[in-house]
């Protein structure tokens, strides 16, 4: 009966390991239990189960004490005996010397297998629990970076956009510190990333979007640049981009963490360029519709200069004894540089002035209008003549830029006389069909206005006898270009004065431009359009 006692109590200590081993909740129990067998089955004073967890060993169940809770996994424990199992090690204390034999056998005794095989299922449990974190980690990353999206991208208002990337970017990652950068379009030397905000510290303000390490940052996923947000022991960044390419940069810095700061992990890389991509979208959702804004303000203020432009330009032809006057005006753009006018003058004249500024849109316009009331200021002060043009050209030169200039015909008709006085500065020859069919051409007397502050001009003058017919023009009807790039000119143009001489004056000076519209055959009106007729009853 005293042999079979130790047989029993053997019989009992696997009946209570098989009952631990059915019970999920005693894990740690069986673990602990197991190492009292083996330990009293040993002779050690304390034998510790660890698993490996990166390059440490923690301690997952011991027996016994002065066991210690983590171990370095690649250095030896003096003082300690062990054995080394797939993943873990078998830590124990003995109480006398082991001798090689002994530790060969407890190495592939039945108990030392279980052990083995219990730290086995120890690590699979904790790969399993593991991974499920990193679900739920990532469940709860992808609805924070939702919740983010939709914050981001609620505002299209460009500096609340850039602060509100910038904060959910560094509470995502407890990131100390923050920088976003915007890229900044020119041309290819002007390319450079501009700082749009900071979060707990001071940032480069800008960088040339040619810096190499930018550049291969951007490009092939290389650390970001350390300048990109100085004092930062542990940096990390991406770019902001989309299909048409980068648009920006935000970089993190400083991980918060329970001993202060440490580094970014890769995790945390994916989680910034997830973030990355709903911000860009937000970004050039918010310039795009600045542009939208942008073009609006442009069209509603190329509306109004159209408007006025219409103002500046006659209401209708004025009634002249004698005589039959129109004029037609038609825009390259919605404004443009052309100008002409019919106004009465004193003594019952006539005034017709048809101008050309150099250029086209808003900048034309603009000297349109300066044109139109300085002249109109000077005809009320001077008497037409030649110092009446000098003074427009000093008034012209000293309010444009250099570039920019004027070529204009100015002439006073004397209905009753039929005497018509002259000047031409620089403009393209009036062309003057004769009623006996001959053609004379009004030439420049003076350079354009606003070339020379102290330009010269000339007053000619010529008689209109009955029938005679005067064509004054601007070179977007003589230079209007055919796909063969062929310009209409002055021998169609005067071929179209003799074939219509006879029409009214509102029907010959409609079939012009549409002369011209079918030698372009489609294309695009490069210039500005204007025409003059005046034409003497027979």
């Amino acid at each position: 009966m005293e042999g079979s006692a130790p047989a029993v109590r053997v019989a009992q200590a696997w009946d209570e390991l098989l009952a631990l081993s059915r019970d999920e909740a005693s894990e740690r129990q069986l673990l602990e239990r197991l190492l009292d067998l083996w330990r009293k089955e040993h002779g050690t004073a304390a034998a510790g189960l660890y698993l490996e967890n990166g390059e440490a060993l923690e301690r997952q169940a011991v027996s016994g004490a002065g066991l210690p809770e983590l171990l370095d996994g690649s250095a030896a424990v003096d003082g300690f005996g062990s054995l080394r199992f797939p993943g873990g090690r078998l830590l124990y204390a003995p109480r006398r010397a082991v001798s090689p034999e002994e530790a060969g056998f407890a190495a592939n005794d039945p108990l030392t297998l279980l052990l083995a095989a219990s730290l086995k299922s120890c690590r699979l449990k904790q790969e399993l629990k593991e991974q499920q974190f990193q679900i739920n980690y990532r469940v709860v990353e992808l609805e924070a970076l939702y919740d983010v999206g939709l914050a981001v991208a609620s505002t299209l208002d460009l500096d609340r956009l850039s602060e509100e990337i910038l904060l959910r970017a560094v509470s995502l990652l407890d990131a100390r510190r923050g920088a976003l950068y915007i890229l900044e379009k020119g041309s290819l030397e002007e390319d450079r990333y501009r700082l749009a905000g900071t979060f707990g510290g001071a940032a480069a303000p800008w960088f040339d979007g040619k810096d190499p390490e930018l550049r291969a940052f951007l490009t092939g996923g290389n650390p970001a640049p350390a300048h990109l947000l100085p004092g930062t022991r542990y940096l990390l960044g991406v770019p902001i981009e989309v299909e048409s390419g980068p648009r920006g940069l935000i970089a993190v810095g400083d991980k918060e963490s329970r001993r202060g700061v440490g580094p970014f992990f890769p995790s945390d890389r994916r989680t910034l360029s997830l973030f990355a991509n709903q911000a860009a979208l937000a970004l050039e959702n918010a310039r795009l519709h600045l542009q939208a804004l942008e073009k609006e303000r442009l069209e509603r203020e190329m509306h109004l200069a159209a408007e006025i432009q219409r103002q500046i330009l006659p209401k209708g032809a004025p009634v002249v004894p004698g005589f039959e006057v129109t004029g037609w005006y038609r825009p390259a753009r919605q404004i443009g540089g052309d100008y002409y006018d019919l106004f009465p003058m004193r003594d019952g004249r006539l005034g017709l002035v048809l101008g050309d500024v150099s250029g086209k849109g808003m900048p034309a316009a603009l000297m349109v209008s300066t044109l139109h009331s300085a002249l109109r200021l000077l005809l009320d002060q001077a008497a037409f003549g030649p110092a009446l043009l000098e003074r427009l050209n000093r008034h012209i030169a000293e309010s444009s830029a250099a570039n920019k200039f004027i070529t204009m015909l100015l002439a006073e008709l004397d209905p009753y006389s039929g005497v018509l006085h002259y000047m031409n500065a620089g403009h393209n020859p009036a062309i003057l069909l004769r009623g006996d069919g001959s053609v004379e051409q009004l030439g420049a007397g003076g350079l354009p206005l606003g070339l020379l502050p102290e330009a010269r001009f000339q007053s000619r003058a010529l008689t209109l006898g009955p029938d005679d017919l005067l064509c004054i023009y601007s070179d977007g009807i003589t230079e209007a270009e055919s796909p063969s790039e062929e310009e209409f000119g002055m021998g169609r143009l005067t071929d179209l004065l003799r074939q219509g001489r006879n029409l009214p004056l509102s029907e010959l000076v409609e079939s012009i431009p549409r002369a011209v519209g079918e030698h372009s055959q489609g294309l695009p009106q490069g210039d500005d359009q204007t025409l003059v007729l005046l034409r003497r009853d027979g």
